[in-house]
């Protein structure tokens, strides 16, 4: 599960007027450690105005931190909160445990909050604190040299065509029924999105090339590379073959973003072509193997002697580890320091753990992954992957319950596929077929749009009255990109991030709460609404926006703190 590739985002603004709101607050602060807070939470926002005015930069590439009541964005109050609540006052430091795709722990934004094992020698090639990782300075990579990989329904299809291929239901026994099924329904799917996957991608390389080329002949007409639409339509073009380049172009103006130009257009459809190619190569491709480097055995969960300790994977330049470089800088960038973006949560280290490949994790590397970040001394865990297939979900969900035990929080993203996973389930989860869960350290989140109002919920997210817990900003989020650089991505992948880094904050300046009291703080103190929104991007398609989730709520770290506050005493 990794950020979207989108032409546009389908945004269409409501013509619903909800009205303004009251909400005061007033503060006053203790002599201790941490803030002894007297305030009034964020109450009723059914009376915010919507916003009828395009966000400016400043305000796209910080929304997540706003204030829904005195900015009219649906962000988590994250500015309000430091302005106010936790101003001046220190907290203990939390590590936070980013199980992802690799992180650019040399970032400029992130070089000052990485973990840095105390109990391990840089470079002597020992197991210094005898926890079975040599050299594990800032982490560990469970993916060693390893960077592409099947999807699971086709590692499923791999494993059990010998056993299956040309059967009927009818001739397996009883017994192999049940991994008979498995195997049809991943051969379903692998040939419905194969074929699929190749036509978008024909789609895709077809608009690149018209687009350059059409791009091209009007930045010879025009003089310049950046232009409007309105300046594309006021071209004398005077023949056919400029007709037709006008006509195409503004014709993709329709599918862009209101500040986007044609540049930025091409390199969107650039990535799209890039990411139906790899998903042809190696995720959808039967005679890929991605595993034969990394040199385990996946169906073995004691085989544990392997990866390496550059969580950067072998080739920090590439795409591979923007994923986590994204997710990490959106939890705990150095806030204030006058670079790229402040991160949500202080006091933070982050844990990098790579074992999320370019296509679907393992479950083995899921699990060793969150053994390891909880032995090394992790409070809170994000986990912004996911998949719809898996052959070992027992070993993961063991290694949520031993997080559980040692009282860890583990903030997972809901996914990107507008599907109800009380329907659909997805893997990691925390319950089976909706049942009661199996431990209370897991809350799954869904992603916001920052447009108050009908499409307050991101068109792509998932939701679920049982298996999502709450909701937090998740559409083009700005944030670190690997080589001291910062891009907007947008996906649950990164609305979980901001809920781990509400959760560090917590934990950081209340660590006498609980896991399971963390959760519950951020599910019951989060901004409730009655509002009808869109649901999985389908216009049609529309509902309450209190029943696609567990608390029915939007994360909100300033009413966070203050039930935090409550509840300690």
């Amino acid at each position: 599960m990794k950020y979207l590739i989108k032409i546009k985002d389908q945004m269409i603004p409501s013509s619903n007027k909800i009205i303004a709101a009251i909400a005061s607050s007033m503060i006053l602060v203790s002599c201790g450690g941490a803030p002894t807070i007297v305030s009034t939470p964020i109450g009723n926002i059914d009376t915010t105005p919507l916003k009828n005015m395009d966000l400016t930069d400043t305000q796209l590439k910080g929304w997540n931190s706003l204030d829904l009541v005195s900015d009219t964005i649906p962000g988590m109050s994250v500015n309000k909160a430091y302005n106010t609540l936790i101003k001046n006052k220190k907290g203990k430091t939390v590590i936070v445990g980013v199980i992802d795709s690799g992180v650019d722990i040399e970032h400029e934004d992130l070089d000052g909050v990485i973990w840095t094992n105390p109990k391990e020698i840089k470079g002597n090639g020992k197991d210094d604190d005898n926890n079975g990782y040599v050299d594990d300075i800032h982490g560990w990579n469970f993916l060693g040299d390893s960077e592409d990989e099947n999807l699971e329904y086709v590692r499923i299809i791999k494993k059990l065509k010998p056993k299956y291929a040309g059967k009927t239901l009818a001739s397996i026994p009883q017994a192999d029924r049940k991994e008979y099924q498995m195997y049809i329904e991943a051969k379903a799917e692998f040939e419905k999105e194969y074929q699929e996957n190749s036509a978008q991608k024909g789609q895709y390389e077809q608009i690149l090339q018209q687009s350059k080329i059409s791009h091209k002949a009007v930045v010879e007409a025009i003089g310049k590379e950046n232009y409007s639409r309105q300046e594309l339509l006021k071209i004398d073009a005077k023949n056919p073959e400029m007709q037709q380049h006008v006509a195409f172009l503004a014709q993709m103006f329709g599918f862009m973003d209101p500040d986007d130009t044609v540049p930025d257009f091409i390199k969107n459809i650039k990535e799209g072509v890039d990411h139906f190619t790899d998903q042809l190569n190696y995720n959808l491709n039967p005679e890929f193997d991605g595993r034969t480097a990394v040199g385990d055995n996946v169906d073995d969960i004691t085989d544990v002697n392997y990866g390496n300790n550059n969580v950067m994977g072998p080739d920090p330049k590439k795409e591979g580890i923007k994923h986590g470089t994204h997710v990490a800088g959106i939890i705990a960038a150095e806030r204030n320091n006058g670079k790229g973006m402040n991160g949500v949560a202080q006091n933070v280290k982050i844990m990098a753990v790579r074992a999320v490949p370019n296509g679907d994790e393992y479950d083995k590397d899921i699990a060793l992954a969150i053994r390891y970040v909880v032995d090394n001394g992790a409070k809170v865990i994000n986990t912004s992957f996911g998949k719809y297939y898996s052959t070992h979900p027992e070993w993961v969900r063991e290694a949520i319950t031993y997080a559980a035990s040692k009282d860890v929080l583990i903030v997972n993203a809901a996914g990107n596929e507008g599907k109800d996973l009380d329907k659909k389930s997805v893997y990691p989860n925390d319950q089976m077929n909706n049942g009661s869960e199996i431990a209370n350290n897991f809350i799954t989140i869904g992603a916001l749009n920052y447009a108050y109002g009908a499409n307050l919920v991101a068109d792509f997210s998932n939701y679920g009255k049982s298996n999502v817990d709450a909701f937090a900003p998740g559409v083009k989020i700005w944030a670190t990109t690997p080589n001291n650089s910062y891009e907007y991505l947008q996906g649950t992948s990164m609305a979980a991030p901001a809920v781990a880094g509400v959760a560090a904050l917590i934990r950081s300046y209340y660590p006498g709460l609980k896991a399971p009291q963390v959760k519950q703080i951020l599910m019951d103190s989060g901004l409730s609404t009655k509002a009808s929104v869109v649901i999985g991007g389908e216009q049609t398609n529309v509902g309450s926006f209190s029943g696609l989730s567990k608390s029915g709520k939007m994360v909100n770290l300033y009413n966070a703190l203050i039930m935090a506050d409550k509840l300690s005493k």
